[in-house]
This record gives structure tokens, sequence and C-alpha cells, in this order.
């Protein structure tokens, strides 16, 4: 059964402003859960309108949160245009339903959560954002920088804040290089624990374990199993996901989210792309 966002949230798009009456951070780190999916859409691999669509065939499979980002070089307004559109389809999708006694409208109240390459690429139609500290990086940039830059417009966009430890393991892909970070090796666990400590100490909610954007291997799940022994840190794990087979792995391994971005970006049309998030979360379901 899929787990749609419980409460609905106001949207308020006449000046871009939004005002939430739900906590998404208790939608994401609700224990009772399976395994849950997010799509990853970037919004400088199509156009709003696209993007837009393939989130609704996203929720129409299953996937339960939306990310929005991505590159490291998009713009706020590219961002934002993406995010604006999400949000009109799923409302316009949820209204739809609400007139229809056999349709669930829960089924749209999906949050549309930020996943930012930096303090540029923000959104004021965003439901929350992954509010991360790159913990592996070697530049104070990405531990506390783009933080600092971005906090300002967050609290004035009244978008929420989802506080994410992030971890790049190996291979890191651009986002190891970019981010300057000291890669996680699949052989180290006892490191990847420490991290999740530290995670938690810090008062992280969430940590996330990413093998990079179209990286040809997934996080090892040796190391998901050494963060999920940390008690109290939703674990949400994407990079090198492609297949049923590897979303398992993961899932079994103790993810509570999965995230696949190169999924939704190489399929062909639609119809490609529903039999591809459909074959993932089937597998994630059923670990």
């Amino acid at each position: 059964m899929r787990n749609a966002y419980a409460v609905p949230v106001e949207r308020l798009f006449g000046d871009d402003m939004r005002k939430a009456d739900a906590t998404t951070l208790e939608y994401v780190t609700s224990t009772n859960q399976p395994t849950r999916h997010v799509t990853l859409i970037d919004p400088a691999k199509q156009d709003a309108n696209t993007a837009a669509n393939r989130a609704m065939v996203a929720v129409e499979c299953g996937s339960s949160m939306i990310f929005v980002g991505g590159s490291t070089d998009t713009p706020d307004e590219v961002v934002h245009s993406t995010c604006k559109a999400i949000q009109e389809a799923f409302e316009l999708r949820a209204f739809a339903a609400s007139q229809d006694p056999e349709s669930d409208e829960s089924q749209w109240h999906i949050p549309v959560v930020l996943f930012p390459g930096g303090a540029h690429a923000l959104s004021p139609a965003a439901d929350a954002i992954t509010f991360m500290m790159l913990m592996n990086s070697k530049t104070r940039r990405f531990l506390v920088g783009e933080q600092v830059r971005g906090a300002p417009y967050l609290d004035k966009f009244g978008v929420e804040a989802l506080p994410t430890g992030y971890l790049v393991c190996s291979p890191g892909g651009r986002v190891g290089e970019v981010g300057d970070a000291e890669l996680i090796q699949p052989g180290d666990t006892e490191l990847t624990h420490a991290y999740a400590l530290t995670a938690r100490m810090y008062g992280f909610k969430l940590l996330y374990l990413e093998a990079g954007s179209g990286a040809h291997t997934q996080v090892n799940p040796a190391l998901i199993e050494s963060a999920r022994s940390v008690e109290g840190l939703t674990l949400v794990v994407g990079g090198g996901i492609r297949s049923p087979e590897q979303a398992t792995l993961a899932s079994k391994a103790g993810a509570d989210w999965i995230v696949t971005g190169t999924l939704t970006e190489d399929a062909s049309d639609l119809d490609e792309l529903r039999q591809r998030i459909s074959g993932i979360v089937n597998a994630i379901q059923q670990a």
C-alpha cells in the first residue's frame, strides 16, 4: 500500500510564497514504514513541464517523495520553475481525485524537497530542503559556507529544513569531485559508523549515503548496515541504483529511503519511466 503524505499542505502561489501546516520532517522520519522511494529530478535535464509529467508518473508508480536538484550550477530560476510546475501539477491531480469517489486524493500530498547543489539553487515553492553538511568534504564551503549563504533565504521563504548529514561514498562521481570529498571506501565500515554517530550527536535527523549521480556501483550494503546500527537516524541511500535487485540490496541493508535519478533521466518516454520506477518500488516493498 502506498504511503501517502498524510497531512495536506497549503501552498500560496500568488506571490510564490508557501505556508505549511504539516511537518515534512515527521513524514520523512516516520519509523513505522517500509523502505520508501524518492524520485530525483534534476531541473537542468529537462524543461519544467516535462519534469512535472515525470513527477506525476513517479507518484502514480509509488514514489513517496520528489527531490528537485542535483546539478551544481543550475540557477535558482530554473529550480523554482521546476518546483512550481510540479506543485501545481500535484494540486490539479489532488483536486481531480477529490471529485472522484474512487480516487485517493492523499496520493498527491507528496512532499517536493530541494536537493540543492548550493545556495544558488533554492525555491520558495518547495515544501522542504535537505539542509546538508557534506561531512567528508575537505572544504569549508560544503561543511557550512553554502548553508550560511542559503539559511536567510530559506527562513524568509518558510521552506522547512531537514537536518541532513551527507556522506559521499566511492566512486563519488561529480559530487565527490566538486565537493572535495574524502570518499568513503567500500570497506570503511568503522569510519561510516563513526560518521553516523557524529551525525546523530550533531542533531542531524537524516544521514544520506551517496555513491554519486550515474555511479557505476551503488553504496556498499556493508556501509549501510554500519550506519543502520546507529539509532535515531533516517537513512537515505542513492547513487548507482538502476535495477530492482540493487534497490533490494540497499533496502535489506537498512535504507529507509532509496533515491533514483539517472533512472528517470535515461527513460526514453513516460511508459519506460513507469516500468522502471514500478520495478524499483515493487522490489523494495517486497524486500
